[in-house]
């Protein structure tokens, strides 16, 4: 997981990447190519 102070460039990367809030943090993950998980936050 990578920590990151912006996020949209990292959704922009692949099409399943997805944006979602939990407990106030950002993330992006993606279910198919794993290695897109992000943290902002």
């Amino acid at each position: 997981m990578k920590i990151r102070n912006s996020l949209k460039s990292i959704r922009g990367r692949h099409r399943d990447n997805q944006l979602v809030r939990r407990k106030g943090r950002i993330y992006v993950i993606n279910k198919t190519q794993k290695r897109y998980k992000a943290r902002q936050g």
